[in-house]
Parts: structure tokens; sequence; C-alpha cells
């Protein structure tokens, strides 16, 4: 059964961030060399299944430097009663995904990828909205994320999507001591719910 204390839970996500050096980097890395333009209307935002998994790690290892391993995200669907984790389709392909943990009104964005082929195409901006019109589906009222603060880039479209700067994490990220800038966004605006939504 999964820990439900929140103190824990709160450990756990950061233990998990810092285990991602390069994560906001690579992610919304703008102008990458990508397959065809994807027309985002024929997206489709769906629960993450089990029968995801190989596809999340194939993701992950192509994005990340420090993937998550299977087991980390079989033990999230499986014992984390908070955790929500949607994948974004084109062509019944899974070209990313996103993850949160809801707690009481709050969602805390665990982590988001998308495939490189298709990064700088905006799909991550989308991905993230979706993200939030699922946590306002689930009763959540804010948001939260981590950012290194020398990400400028991943910074420029969190703000755009709502969130502010309110702190940050000295020493967050484990691989070369930097800081993270903590993030709120108010969900009041976000409409819950879609009809490409199967979170």
């Amino acid at each position: 059964m999964a820990d439900t204390n929140p103190d824990e839970l709160e450990r756990r996500r950061i233990a998990a961030a810092e285990g991602r050096p390069s994560n906001e980097g690579r992610r919304l890395r703008e102008g990458a060399e990508g397959l065809e333009r994807v027309p985002q209307q024929q997206l489709v935002f769906r629960a993450m299944t089990l029968s995801d998994v190989p596809a999340i790690c194939e993701i992950e290892r192509e994005v990340f430097t420090s993937p998550w391993t299977a087991e980390a995200f079989i033990n999230e669907l499986t014992n984390n009663h908070f955790a929500r984790y949607m994948v974004m389709e084109w062509r019944r392909e899974v070209i990313g995904y996103g993850g949160m943990w809801t707690i009481m009104d709050e969602a805390h964005v665990t982590n988001i990828a998308v495939r490189e082929a298709y990064q700088g195409q905006g799909l991550g901006e989308r991905l993230l909205s979706e993200l939030q019109r699922t946590a306002v589906f689930f009763g959540a009222a804010r948001m939260t994320l981590e950012v290194r603060v020398t990400n400028d880039r991943a910074i420029h479209l969190y703000k755009k999507l709502g969130f502010e700067p309110s702190g940050t994490r000295p020493g967050y990220y484990s691989d070369n001591g930097e800081d993270a800038l903590i993030m709120w966004a108010e969900l009041d605006h976000v409409k819950a719910g879609g009809q490409d939504d199967g979170a």
C-alpha cells in the first residue's frame, strides 16, 4: 500500500527529481530536428496503463540521462494512489507522457517528456496544459513544479501557462548542485475534462 504521509511523498518526489539531472533542458528544447509536424487536433490524451510502460521507458532513455526504471513506473501506477499519469498519442504511438501527484487541492508535477523526434512543435506545452486540466478534474486548485534556475526556456514556457516563481530549493539537482526554482500556478482559469482526456 502506498505511503499516505505527504512529507514522505515530497521526499520521494525530490529524490526522484534528483536522479533526473537533465530533465527540463532536454524535454523543452526548441527547434529539434523531428519527423513530420503533428496536427495537435489529432492528438489523443489518455490515462497511462501498465501496457504503456515499455514505450514510456523508451522515451525515458531517449530524453533523460538518468531514466526512471520500468519498476518505478509500475510502482507509481499500482501502489501510489496519489499518482496520475497520462500519455500523449498520435497515430496510436505514444509520443509523450506526463505525471503528477494530486494531494488534497494541490498537484505536484513529477515528470513530463516528449519523444525527441517530436520536440520543438509545442507539444510539451500542450501536454502540460492537459495535465493542468486533469489536475482540476481531480480537484486540484494549484499546481507546482521545480525547474533549474538557469533553464530560461522552460521557465518562459511555465510562465506562459500561469506558473510564477515562489522560492528556490538550494542544491536540488544532484548532478551539479544547481538550485531549483519552485513555481506555482493557480488553476482557476483551467477548464476540467475534455473530449480527448481519458485520465
